[in-house]
């Protein structure tokens, strides 16, 4: 088998059993692999350390499929990964009251680069690695075999696999692609989803506790929704008793699908407002205005995919943040996020804070938010737990 071979000293965090190899730390590669082909991990003095998926493009040259060395990576390797995971989640999801959620969820289930989401009987699957594509026609069988799905769509569009040095690439994969957006329920909140055009999958399915809080917690009667895409928090803000709803994005195909989710859940449109606006200029007008909120909820896109982009991001979270306080009453509330793998929660609470400092109140956290339990986070792999938000209250 072809192999990879560390730099002295380089084996510290596989040993942690870190499941990614940097290009920076490799001194040899035995053999001529191909792409997305399985390498073996091995130190200066040719100890094994693990199998992993080799990607000659990428800065994460490799990422790890197993730490046995008995272990082999074939059909069998992947039908029991993939069958534990969905397991798992069938084990502690009551999917009566949830029509779509994340079977698969790369690192944390064993199986980097692979992304696997339910939406009824459709699947949407993302092969965002060189190690996902190479075994591409096996796992698109698994699924089938598995899931029973009856269509299977790929929205492998990411920018990691640019980084992989591979094309995006998206369609029907299996079956017949259901008219265009599916509808799913979670917790009696009905969504319009469309996993062709939409974000990710089409769906912030991390989310899906946060948005159930939101409705359960009755946080005020004006809200305003920020970065709200296709309306999940809003919908959730009207049915705990929001009076009305003021909803900010970019994109005019999400804030028409956002229109028709709160129809469909039967709120009256008369109680929204939409801006199709940046969020930041839009968060100056309303304070120019001298406008004021119950309750802002902020969930921006990634400001910083790594941590090399953090400084930069540190300050748009603070800008945003330090606009929606100033934007609340007295005993308001804002519920913000970070979903930035370079932003840690400790971190962003230091950025948070700082908002408050800057715009001169006085806040409590009530509550740390986090991804749902079906976006796990494997213990050696800290890096999946992207999500990280908090219940702040502002106390003058």
């Amino acid at each position: 088998m072809a192999g990879l071979v560390l730099r002295t000293g380089r084996e510290k965090s596989l040993l942690r059993r870190h499941p990614w190899i940097f290009s920076g730390s490799i001194t040899n590669i035995i053999g001529s692999p191909k792409s997305g082909e399985t390498v073996e991990i091995l130190t200066d003095n040719g100890q094994f350390l693990a199998k992993a998926a080799y990607s000659p493009n990428s800065q994460i040259i490799g990422r790890v499929w197993t730490w046995d060395e008995g272990e082999m990576v074939d059909p069998e390797f992947f039908f029991k990964r993939i069958k534990e995971a969905i397991k798992i989640r069938r084990q502690l999801i009551d999917t009566s009251q949830i029509a779509a959620l994340r079977l698969v969820h790369g690192e944390s289930d064993g199986l980097p680069g692979l992304i696997l989401d339910r939406y009824n009987d459709l699947c949407v699957v993302q092969l965002l690695t060189t190690g996902t594509e190479f075994w591409r026609e096996v796992i698109v069988d698994i699924i089938k075999n598995l899931t029973n799905a009856t269509s299977i769509y790929e929205r492998s569009d990411s920018d990691v696999r640019q980084l992989e040095g591979l094309k995006h690439q998206t369609g029907i994969l299996f079956g017949t692609l259901p008219e265009q957006p599916v509808i799913i329920t979670e917790y009696g909140m009905k969504y319009y989803v469309d996993v062709v055009n939409g974000h990710k999958t089409g769906f912030y399915l991390d989310q899906r506790e946060n948005r159930r809080l939101i409705k359960n917690y009755k946080f005020g009667y004006k809200v305003l929704d920020c970065f709200s895409y296709t309306g999940g928090f809003a919908i959730n803000a009207l049915a705990g008793g929001a009076s009305s709803v003021v909803l900010v994005d970019t994109s005019d195909l999400a804030l028409n699908l956002a229109r028709k989710n709160i129809e469909m859940n039967g709120f009256d449109l008369n109680s929204t407002q939409f801006y199709m606006q940046d969020v930041f200029q839009q968060l100056r007008r309303l304070r120019d205005r001298g406008e004021v909120f119950d309750l802002v909820i902020l969930d921006p896109p990634k400001f910083a995919p790594t941590s090399a982009q953090a400084e930069r991001a540190a300050r748009g979270y603070k800008d945003i943040n330090m606009l929606a306080l100033k934007l609340l009453r007295p005993g308001g509330y804002l519920v913000t996020f970070s979903c930035s793998g370079g932003i840690s929660e400790d971190l962003f609470q230091k950025i948070v804070a700082g908002a408050a400092l800057d715009a001169g109140v006085d806040a409590l956290i009530l509550d740390r938010l986090h991804q749902g339990i079906d976006h796990p986070v494997a213990l050696n792999f800290p890096e999946g737990a992207y999500l990280k938000g908090f219940i702040i209250q502002k106390r003058n």
